[in-house]
């Protein structure tokens, strides 16, 4: 007990004294942004905690953070990353755990979904950012231009008729929107649950990958010909980012993704289409109940950090109750970091600003990201495969998708050479593992 007391006093002398720069990998989505805005506030507060950012693009944090973390470079001590890295990192022993955390921090006010997600053997290696599901956004003014009513729960048929009837290319209205960008986090982050919906999955139960079968055949005859007849121009080079754009200017009729897009299309400062937003479920396809999307960006320590304890407390600071009240007061509730914390669900002031609100929340707390796909699988994850290798073979799959969309070759041939390059990488790799 003396011990522990002389110990925590050095560490107060010697090391909250001592200035420390951190640098923090962070990705270039827009909640993100406000984070490294209001980030002078945590420097006011911590004279002695210096903050050096890296904003990235997705698919450019993803490459950059993989490589540092194992190689063991130590050139970032805080990394955004997803609920598919953390428990695989946390594994390799590449992570810093997240214990000890102060009481005011209040661990049990972390959505329980979002929180397993982060959890490894008991213990959390990453502290949520913010958390999402998936849903429809469409304009209500184009639905009743067009005499058409969106039902609370779409299927995939259903939202390509709508697509039909809104377009209107003249204008720039295009019917649908959806990621077309290469990267398993990217485009495949929306293929895979809707090839989850049509029926299909990644491996069967004795990890051999079917992508060349009739229910992902369905899957991207769909995806291609929705995107070809309603689409925007462009469309391979559209990721989150830049649909979200495109939706708040007016160009999109609807567009499923991730409903953390809600805050930014119900803001005012942000959407010239805020009060024009309505919203609906993730549609659904041939087989019904199918693994959902569940996402988390998480604020992580690498073990390569030498800045651990400033890193630790930058990362409390950022996913507090605090720092989520300190957006509201700037930016409005609207923009509150949505899909944490129980407690913003229970703010008046956020559900009145938020209509989106207690949807969202139903939507995490009901997520099935490890539920069961219409033929039995080896593996967890809704929009991902919880494997190592599957960063490799989502962004390898990705750019065969992007390269059927944009032409280069017919669905049939696409998913053939999917199908092959998976095989050798997953044998490669020794799967089925002893």
């Amino acid at each position: 007990m003396a011990t522990g007391a002389v110990l925590s006093a050095g560490l107060v002398a010697g090391t909250a004294h001592a200035d420390s720069t951190i640098t923090i990998a962070t990705v270039n989505n827009g909640d993100m942004v406000v984070m490294q805005k209001l980030s002078s506030q945590f420097e006011q507060q911590h004279p002695d905690i210096h903050l050096r950012w890296v904003v990235l693009e997705e698919n450019v944090l993803r490459q950059r953070v993989t490589t540092d973390i194992a190689t063991k470079a130590g050139q970032f001590d805080v990394m955004t990353v997803g609920n598919y890295e953390v428990p695989i990192w946390a594994k390799q022993g590449w992570l810093e755990p997240m214990d000890n955390l102060p009481a005011s921090y209040d661990v049990n006010d972390l959505l329980k979904p979002v929180r397993d997600g982060l959890t490894y053997n008991g213990k959390l290696y990453g502290l949520p950012f913010y958390a999402e599901s998936a849903m429809t956004y469409y304009r209500t003014d184009l639905f009743e231009k067009a005499g058409i009513k969106m039902p609370d729960a779409p299927t995939y048929e259903q939202i390509r008729g709508f697509a039909d009837k809104i377009t209107d290319k003249a204008n720039q209205i295009y019917g649908i929107c959806l990621r077309g960008k290469p990267g398993w986090g990217e485009n495949m982050g929306f293929v895979t649950p809707l090839v989850n919906a049509e029926g299909g999955q990644w491996f069967d139960a004795q990890w051999k990958p079917t992508i060349d079968t009739p229910e992902w055949r369905k899957a991207i005859t769909y995806y291609v010909d929705a995107l070809k007849a309603d689409g925007p121009p462009g469309a391979t080079s559209n990721g989150f980012n830049e649909n979200l754009a495109l939706f708040a200017s007016g160009h999109c009729g609807m567009w499923v993704d991730a409903t953390v897009a809600g805050g930014l299309l119900f803001d005012k400062k942000q959407s010239q289409v805020a009060d024009k937003v309505g919203f609906a479920a993730m549609p659904t396809g041939d087989f019904k109940g199918a693994p959902t999307w569940l996402w988390s960006w998480n604020l992580s320590i690498p073990t390569s950090s030498k800045q651990k304890d400033a890193a630790r407390t930058f990362v409390t600071w950022a996913t507090s109750k605090e720092y989520i009240q300190l957006v509201a007061k700037e930016n409005g509730w609207v923009s509150a970091p949505p899909g944490t914390r129980q407690s913003t669900y229970e703010t008046a002031d956020y559900t009145k600003a938020a209509p989106f609100a207690d949807f969202v929340l139903k939507a995490i707390s009901s997520a099935n990201p490890n539920g069961r796909t219409k033929a039995p699988r080896p593996y967890e994850g809704a929009q991902f495969v919880a494997i190592p290798e599957f960063q490799g073979i989502g962004t390898q799959v990705g750019q065969t998708i992007a390269g059927i969309l944009g032409g280069q070759s017919t669905v049939e041939q696409g998913l053939k050479a999917a199908q092959a390059a998976t095989e050798r990488t997953i044998r490669q790799a020794g799967y089925p593992k002893k």
